[in-house]
């Protein structure tokens, strides 16, 4: 069995359940150790031609063999495939709902979890978590309390039929019972920490064929295939090596226990013959006592199969309550307010920001204000600044009190939800769903009809693109929309966020991939569409944000200058000099490397 801070309470959630596999069990268990009293009856009825029956010695004959041997033979068989079928069903049946309720908390939890979190912990070591430490709970759990119920009863049911029999012969058979409890005591702790080492070393791995197969097409590009598979090899090597150490203990401990079992057989076979030849003992109280120590075997392995599942399970539930218990950095304070009816009014008033693991800060003295209904471009070298703006507006991460202001309310007084539900983004990534374009760009909103994702999609100039494609809006992507253009993806992720139609349309550098005709068709739709309406546009290309009502330039995580493409020209040297180096580039036929 397996406890700690995140299962205990599963075994009081699925007690009822858990009972019902118990008192099965123990049916299973009482008519199973009935069976050695039918091969007493047998043996003792084929050497001597009598057999004990209803307190007296009768004949053994086809009739006795019928009633006493055969009849009860088949009611016990009955009775344990019945308690067999409902034990499994019990216990299997709340270990599969134990593991589905945990990997419904970690998802959730998951995606209550900050950025910085998964900046840090990587997708593949958080796979293995949902896969192979979660089947290990399901299993340990499951097979647990199997085991240790039936080593209980079992065992104690057996012990005590034997040590009836004979004390002798019963204290001499436990002796190496209790040397293998002692070495499965001391091999569990070393059990525990192979494994702790074993999952790690898995998660490396996945973590390393995850990264290499959303990135095969630069692996390709760049002839690194060999380079790759070489690394792949050492990681596989390594997770070989780990998994053959935490074997031989677990071999060693199965070995021990076969050595251990064997010997008490060999003590059973000499002392009880011993028996048999002074009288005490019959041939059938013999055989007898043998099919009792014969049921007490599997207790005995399953209390070291118990120390090997219970140590890999012990030290999967560490891992995953390491992911339950990491802290929500970003969230809500406790007297926090719904934001109604947004606007789109944001001010920064002298706001500093630095990452969580950062040595400086991203952001300093920050301080300029957005109108409702304003469109307005950021603009700035890379590294700048630029995205941290926007992550801070969207709550990606925590605000100093009353620096950050939207609608006149400090962020910090109003629901992150209601402040996310009055934005739509468009990241600099375009992540994309393994699903149809339609369902992509009707991701944003609860419930939508064709007409609306379509517009949505001439908007953002991807509509003709879309009906080239054989299923039109119903094509289905690839991972992560590899099967269509970076220009493409950042058009489809633009409809998403049109779609929304929210108070503040924020998109990241997202139209970087599409030539100057198109980039110009997006924006004279986005700024007649969402005309009253705030939307903040992040660029490299001064073209793309010249014509909006304001600039930002921000350069080294400070905001120089504030005001229209005319004013920067004439008051900001730098933003003059960018503007100037990016017309020299498109004149020489490329663009700036801002």
């Amino acid at each position: 069995m397996i406890f700690g801070k995140h299962i205990n309470r599963y075994y009081i959630k699925h007690g009822p359940l858990l009972l019902v596999g118990i008192a099965a069990l123990i049916f299973v268990d009482y008519f199973q150790l009935i069976l050695p009293e039918l091969y007493r009856i047998v043996v003792n009825g084929m050497n001597g031609g009598l057999v004990e029956s209803g307190g007296r010695l009768v004949p053994f004959t086809v009739d006795v063999l019928l009633d006493e041997v055969c009849l009860r033979a088949i009611v016990i068989i009955l009775v344990m495939v019945v308690g067999r079928f409902l034990w499994r069903v019990s216990f299997y049946g709340a270990a599969i709902r134990v593991e589905t309720d945990l990997r419904n908390q970690m998802f959730d939890h998951c995606k209550n979890l900050s950025q910085d979190y998964f900046q840090v912990n990587k997708v593949g070591n958080l796979m293995s978590l949902f896969t192979n430490d979660l089947d290990t709970i399901q299993e340990c759990f499951g097979d647990g309390i199997l085991m240790f119920c039936d080593a209980l009863f079992l065992g104690l049911l057996a012990f005590y039929k034997m040590w009836k029999m004979d004390r002798v012969l019963t204290g001499l058979s436990m002796i190496p019972m209790a040397l293998l409890f002692l070495i499965g005591t001391v091999l569990f702790k070393a059990m525990k920490k192979k494994w702790e080492i074993r999952q790690e070393a898995f998660s490396k791995l996945s973590d390393f064929s995850q990264e290499n197969f959303s990135g095969i097409a630069v692996v390709k590009a760049f002839v690194k295939e060999y380079l790759e598979l070489k690394e792949f090899r050492k990681l596989n090597v390594e997770n070989e090596e780990v998994n053959v150490a935490y074997t031989r203990i677990s071999m060693l401990l199965d070995i021990l226990t076969i050595l251990l079992v064997e010997s008490v057989i060999c003590v059973i076979l000499g002392y009880g013959g011993y028996l048999v030849y002074c009288g005490r003992f019959d041939a059938g109280r013999l055989v007898e006592y043998i099919v009792y120590f014969d049921s007490i075997i599997w207790p005995v392995m399953a209390v070291s199969m118990l120390i090997e599942k219970t140590s890999r399970g012990k030290a999967s539930l560490n891992r995953i309550g390491e992911l339950l218990e990491a802290k929500i950095t970003v969230k809500d304070r406790a007297d926090v307010t719904d934001l109604t009816e947004m606007k789109g009014e944001i001010e920064f008033r002298h706001l500093s920001f630095r990452y969580p693991d950062g040595e400086s800060d991203a952001l300093r003295d920050v301080s300029f204000t957005i109108h409702a209904g304003e469109s307005v471009g950021v603009v700035g070298r890379t590294g700048s600044g630029k995205t941290i703006l926007v992550d801070l507006i969207l709550r990606a991460y925590n605000v100093p009190d009353g620096a950050l202001f939207i609608d006149g309310h400090d962020v910090n007084t109003v629901s992150i939800r209601s402040v996310r539900e009055g934005c739509a983004y468009v990241p600099q990534d375009n992540f994309l769903f393994s699903d149809t374009i339609e369902n992509n760009i009707s991701f944003a909103v609860d419930e939508t009809d064709d007409a609306l994702v379509e517009h949505a999609a001439k908007l953002s100039d991807v509509h003709d693109d879309i009906m080239n494609f054989t299923a039109g809006y119903r094509t289905v992507l690839g991972e992560r929309g590899v099967t269509v253009s970076g220009g493409q993806k950042q058009r489809i992720s633009i409809a998403r966020a049109v779609l929304k139609d929210s108070a503040i349309l924020i998109l990241d550098d997202s139209v970087s991939a599409v030539d100057m005709k198109t980039e110009k068709i997006i924006l004279k739709n986005l700024l007649e569409e969402r005309a009253g309406k705030t939307t903040i546009l992040i660029a490299h290309r001064i073209s793309t944000v010249e014509h909006m009502d304001k600039i930002i330039y921000i350069d080294e995580g400070r905001v120089c200058a504030v005001g229209s493409h005319a004013s920067l020209c004439e008051s900001c040297e730098d933003y003059r000099k960018m503007v100037d180096l990016q017309r020299m580039e498109e004149e020489a036929g490329g663009e700036a490397d801002v």
